[in-house]
């Protein structure tokens, strides 16, 4: 038995082609759904993700339906780990999912490092995607995030260096719709102060939703 304010998640299966992915899903009475985007295979990510399972608690405990997964040849997953749009496709898949079970016509789409670069293919791609959200992202170019049309959220770690703050910043504010939120005394991989990242994403979720 499920008691009021309990954390379940529940494992669920995104078919791509003639594999399946797995994932793990939380429901939720508030829109927009948040699909998380973990790291790609090759920078050893996983749903998993210690960042991942953060951002799915804090989503959840707020009220918002999420959806994480494996990529293809990872974990559980069927198939061949990919690459490009590869992993574009992957996310799709898992978009329809979390879409169909939340009974949305739109989502938002939180990526971790590399993931980046397969959230801005999905929200280029795809209208029904709400906002976006970059935690500590890696191998974007930053001209692409002044051109995002749509809510643009972006989390680093103060002592994150590979990208230049002051020209992050900038962009992001460029942005129609751009915020930047800098968590204190934390790296790439948020080894300090993580649940900052999730209250961060909790409370953009809420302005997406209107609250």
């Amino acid at each position: 038995m499920v008691t009021k304010g309990q954390f379940l998640e529940r494992p669920t299966l995104i078919p791509v082609g003639r594999e399946v992915m797995e994932g793990t899903a939380h429901r939720g009475v508030k829109r927009p759904p948040l699909l998380v985007l973990s790291p790609r295979p090759e920078e050893g990510g996983g749903m998993d993700h210690v960042i991942a399972a953060e951002l799915a608690w804090a989503a959840a405990t707020a009220g918002f339906p999420t959806l994480r997964f494996n990529y293809r040849g990872v974990g559980g997953s069927q198939g061949s780990r990919g690459t490009g749009d590869a992993l574009v496709q992957d996310a799709e898949a898992a978009m329809r999912v979390l879409l169909e079970n939340a009974q949305s016509t739109s989502l938002a789409v939180a990526s971790l490092h590399g993931g980046a670069q397969v959230a801005m293919e999905l929200q280029a791609r795809h209208p029904s995607v709400g906002g976006v959200c970059l935690i500590a992202p890696a191998d974007v170019e930053l001209a692409q995030l002044v051109r995002v049309d749509r809510s643009l959220l972006v989390v680093v770690g103060e002592e994150d260096k590979r990208m230049s703050r002051a020209a992050l910043s900038a962009v992001v504010g460029e942005a129609a719709h751009g915020e930047l939120e800098v968590v204190d005394d934390a790296g790439p991989n948020f080894h300090r102060n993580l649940p900052q990242v999730g209250k961060f994403v909790a409370g953009w979720l809420k302005r997406l939703s209107g609250e």
